[in-house]
């Protein structure tokens, strides 16, 4: 609860959080707008593969061109100000950075960033949620054997559905499911990159306007994102997943402590204690009133009659049984929010999310029949989407992980709806891939 306390604390004596950003894109711009307004931080250095374009967003967002000039990190260090440059691993091998930020989008990159970072002893705030769902597990548990802190970032669903869980637990209520909102119709699943702004509801030619990349956009409209951000909750949080990928149950804010029960009791869980996702929309295409699709929420369970007597008489929303009750966010801010992870992990040495085991993985499904030498393009392209599925199941099938299924050629047909595997790709060497592989051997036992 004082967080910001240590903050001024830190601001008075002079002994601020240094942060090196990696990646100012968009998520990294929401973040940058926020630091000059955040007493007791100190981004001493950005990194990302076009300085000219880090400094437009800068500007952008509100930086006044003095406080990004310095040529040097040691000159950031000594001014107080940023030394922003295309040099990574300059930025993340400086003795003096307590956080990195990883804010690329790109999980084979991020990977060696996050890597690397650890290895010179630094925490990580990881927004690149990809890579945490095909191999957080094994970047949390490297971290930990540096005794530094790696963590999901806050204002990412991820991070805040695991602060419901956290609260749910703590004060003694036994989590029957967790997840977030999403826009959701069962063809969506097909969708491209030409498809996409058709079902957002906007035209081309808006979305060249705003400037709007519709392979990332169509990564969520297509149900990645979305079983992707669900992997790392459980995977941080021990929740479990469906059998068969995600069911999007439709649900007003109203109705979610109804629909996330068990299929005993009326709802549509396999049992209790799992991750989902509710959808905004009714099965013909109806915008559901006060919708969750931006947010997060939490349903907990009354185990005693007291416990539920209590939920009556402080007039708490439950489903009809009085028994299960949902605490929600309608909103997350994204990367306005990143600061409480980095003073998290800087003050507390807490992460704000991390993976404690493998229990999901996102396994990337084929959009059409694939044939051999086709080219995977993966989350959000046109040949891909990620599916939820069980760690188990995923490991028994030798499931293709989705943040690696990108310029993977296909080496025999693959039918449409069908996860592929890795016997069905010619995987070149990476760093990622050699790190995923031993993850799955250290963990699918």
């Amino acid at each position: 609860m004082n967080l910001y306390t240590k903050l001024q604390q830190r601001q008075a004596d002079n002994q601020p959080i240094r942060i090196a950003l990696i990646g100012a894109g968009k998520f990294g711009s929401m973040y940058l707008a926020q630091i000059p307004r955040t007493p007791g931080v100190h981004l001493v250095a950005i990194a990302d593969l076009s300085p000219d374009a880090a400094r437009t967003n800068l500007a952008r967002v509100g930086w006044k061109p003095e406080q990004a000039q310095a040529k040097s990190a040691q000159e950031a260090l000594k001014m107080g100000t940023t030394w922003v440059t295309d040099n990574w691993e300059a930025v993340v091998t400086l003795p003096e950075i307590d956080v990195v930020v990883e804010c690329t989008g790109s999980p084979v990159h991020a990977v060696d960033h996050i890597l690397k970072a650890i290895e010179h002893g630094k925490h990580v705030v990881n927004v690149t949620v990809e890579a945490d769902a095909f191999c957080g597990p094994l970047l949390a548990r490297k971290a930990a054997q540096k005794g530094v802190v790696y963590s999901m970032a806050f204002g990412d669903q991820p991070a805040l559905i695991c602060d419901l869980v956290d609260w749910a637990r703590t004060c003694g209520f036994p989590v029957v499911a967790a997840g977030r909102g999403h826009k959701w119709l069962p063809h969506f699943a097909d969708s491209t990159p030409d498809t996409v702004w058709g079902y957002y509801g906007l035209t081309p030619e808006q979305a060249v306007r705003g400037g709007l990349n519709p392979k990332m956009f169509n990564s969520f409209l297509d149900g990645s994102k979305p079983s992707i951000e669900s992997t790392a909750v459980s995977n941080a949080t021990g929740l479990a997943v469906p059998s068969n990928g995600l069911l999007y149950p439709p649900a007003s804010v109203e109705d979610i402590p109804f629909v996330t029960r068990p299929l005993s009791e009326g709802g549509v869980l396999e049992k209790k204690g799992m991750v989902e996702v509710i959808s905004s929309l009714e099965a013909n295409g109806r915008q559901i009133p006060y919708d969750i699709r931006m947010g997060v929420w939490v349903t907990v369970e009354a185990e005693t009659d007291y416990i539920k007597n209590c939920f009556e008489e402080y007039n708490a929303h439950t489903d009809p049984t009085g028994r299960y009750f949902t605490l929600y966010k309608r909103w997350h801010l994204i990367g306005l929010e990143v600061g409480v992870s980095v003073a998290s992990v800087a003050l507390r040495g807490e992460p704000t999310g991390v993976a404690t085991g493998w229990n999901a993985d996102v396994v990337a499904t084929a959009k059409k029949d694939l044939q051999p030498g086709d080219l995977l393009d993966g989350e959000g392209g046109y040949t891909v989407w990620g599916k939820l599925l069980p760690a188990a199941t995923s490991a028994r099938m030798g499931g293709l992980p989705l943040g690696l299924a990108h310029n993977v050629k296909v080496v025999r047909p693959v039918k449409k709806g069908q996860s592929l595997s890795w016997q069905d790709v010619d995987m070149p060497a990476s760093r990622a891939y050699d790190i995923r592989r031993e993850m799955e051997a250290m963990f699918a036992s």
